[in-house]
């Protein structure tokens, strides 16, 4: 290092290389090297750079007088300044940075200054003798009385922070593995939701799918049992196989053994043709036997020799046909209950039962509400071939409050109505079905609010989706409502809204 800095110099140095030795974290380490440099040595707007260890590019990690979110700007090799210096690995100066054509201004900080008056200084991070990182900063051009003096100062900056960054660039590449492998484990799915309840059954899934297991499917009717079922398939190694659906509901007992297990010609009255059951269609991959509790006990007996014995003789055969099938079923009964009763066989229940997912209610799913929402609102504008893009406040009010007795197929249905319903771009409140503005049993004695009250939510929604749609302007917003300006800003100020906060929304 040096031996010519001066006495302020010098203490700069050794507040960064204290701050270095502190025991917390790699980033915090690098903020506050900026703020010593901002404070100690009249460096403003200084960045720190970290060099991607796979593709090379030159990230921005850490800045101090910028307005932008880290993580967010990069720069390929060779692009503006900062490109230049980690493909070079030689430091940049410029005394006038108003006269500097390759200065990007990425972070937009410097547009409404005066460059003319700015010196701007980028310095290459090196660790073990490969460049890690990029540090720079500005400084007011006639604060600068040798540039050169400047440039070796920042260097002795870099030549001290150079195996914080290199640890931060490794820490970030863990992150990114780490991400990639949580991605990679995630089944392939049309199952939609971020709620823990279903990362829950999206994990069971995984672990589930590339195996022979029986599984058993339990939840409410509605919560998208089949979508599970699907998924286990499709992520095995069976998913390239036929997956048969049998809906034991809808299929009366004389029928059922023929269908599940097929028939000889001449086997009953009718059967004129020889016809392959479904376990035996489904030979090589799975089959699905949705509500399998409502199966009668003759049927319980037969599905429990094939689940035992891996066989079946087709009605009115002698012949048995060995079957190579994976058995996932589904149930919205308490099977528990169902043996208590006598209604189910216990011996079938533990063959099925080898590996439960239950898929919570979608009351249960706070979270997913919404998202859901949008999806189907999606959906079904592309379908019906309007212009939606959204759900207004007062919808998303009532669609969070609401109980969903019949779970995501009641959703479905309600936002498909609400789509047809809508002439607008948006799903309003009363869009939606009446039966969402019905209180739950037991709670329709519980006073719903004075008029005033009500009319005041009302008109401040109202006001809300306005400035939405306007990006917080307040005259525009007026003119969206048919009033004036003052009226709207009194609203704004009784009601204690923000409109910057949706400018905000639609910068970002």
């Amino acid at each position: 290092m040096p031996d010519d800095f001066s006495l302020i110099e010098l203490r700069a140095l050794h507040e960064i290389a204290r701050v270095l030795c502190r025991s917390s974290e790699l980033k915090d380490q690098l903020q506050q090297t900026l703020d010593v440099l901002s404070t100690r040595l009249g460096m403003e707007r200084g960045m720190i750079s970290v060099l991607d260890l796979q593709t090379g590019e030159a990230w921005l990690d850490v800045a101090r007088g910028v307005d932008v979110e880290t993580g967010q700007i990069s720069y390929r090799p060779g692009e503006g300044i900062t490109g230049k210096v980690a493909q070079t690995g030689r430091p940049m100066a410029i005394a006038n940075l108003g006269k500097e054509t390759h200065f990007l201004d990425r972070t937009g900080a410097r547009k409404s200054l005066n460059r003319a008056e700015l010196a701007f200084l980028c310095v290459p991070i090196f660790y073990q003798g490969r460049c890690v990182g990029i540090l720079s900063a500005d400084k007011l051009a006639h604060q600068v009385e040798e540039i050169g003096e400047e440039v070796q100062t920042l260097s002795a900056v870099a030549e001290l922070l150079g195996k914080v960054v290199h640890f931060r660039a490794v820490e970030e590449e863990n992150r990114r593995l780490r991400r990639m492998l949580a991605e990679a484990k995630r089944p392939t799915t049309n199952i939609i939701g971020r709620s823990k309840v279903i990362q829950e059954v999206l994990r069971l899934i995984d672990q589930v799918a590339d195996t022979n297991t029986t599984v058993l499917i339990t939840g409410e009717t509605g919560t998208g049992k089949e979508l599970v079922a699907k998924a286990i398939h499709e992520n095995s190694r069976r998913g390239s196989g036929p997956m048969i659906q049998v809906n034991c509901a809808a299929m009366p007992d004389t029928l059922l053994e023929s269908e599940l297990f097929g028939h000889e010609r001449g086997a009953f009255t009718g059967a004129i043709t020889r016809r392959r059951g479904r376990f035996e269609e489904s030979q090589g991959g799975s089959i699905f036997l949705d509500e399998v509790g409502e199966l009668s006990p003759i049927a319980q007996a037969k599905l429990l020799r094939v689940l035992q014995e891996r066989e079946f003789q087709p009605l009115g055969s002698s012949r048995t046909v060995k079957v190579d099938v994976r058995v996932i079923t589904a149930s919205n009964k308490d099977l528990d209950l169902e043996i208590s009763q006598g209604a189910f066989r216990q011996d079938l229940f533990y063959r099925l039962n080898v590996f439960p997912i239950y898929l919570p209610p979608l009351r249960e799913r706070g979270p997913d509400i919404l998202l859901l929402a949008d999806y189907f609102v999606l959906k079904y504008a592309r379908e019906f071939a309007k212009q939606i893009k959204r759900i207004t406040t007062s919808a998303i009010d009532m669609l969070m409050s609401y109980h969903w007795p019949g779970n995501v197929r009641e959703l479905e249905n309600c936002i498909e109505r609400a789509v047809l319903l809508s002439q607008e771009n948006a799903i309003d409140s009363w869009h939606l079905p009446p039966t969402l503005q019905m209180k739950p049993e037991g709670m329709q004695n519980v006073s719903r609010g004075k008029l005033e009250a009500l009319t005041s939510a009302f008109e401040r929604d109202l006001i809300t989706d306005a400035l939405k749609d306007v990006r917080g302007n307040q005259s525009q917003a007026a003119r969206l409502l048919g009033t004036t300006k003052r009226i709207v800003q009194y609203k704004v100020e009784k009601y204690g809204i923000d409109p910057r906060r949706f400018r905000a929304k639609q910068s970002a």
